[in-house]
């Protein structure tokens, strides 16, 4: 997992794509998120946004 994030950081620092950082922190917390709350009883108004 760390070689990913390594790699994925080497690809924005040389091709100059910092742009990419937040689209994917936005989905790696949307992706948590949704992992976090599949169990519990907000899981059904988690869904209805998407």
């Amino acid at each position: 997992m760390l070689d990913l994030l390594v790699d994925l950081w080497r690809f924005m620092r040389v091709r100059k794509k910092y742009w990419l950082s937040p689209i994917i922190l936005v989905m790696v917390l949307l992706g948590g998120l949704l992992i976090f709350v599949q169990g519990s009883a907000i899981a059904p108004f988690i869904y209805t946004i998407f």
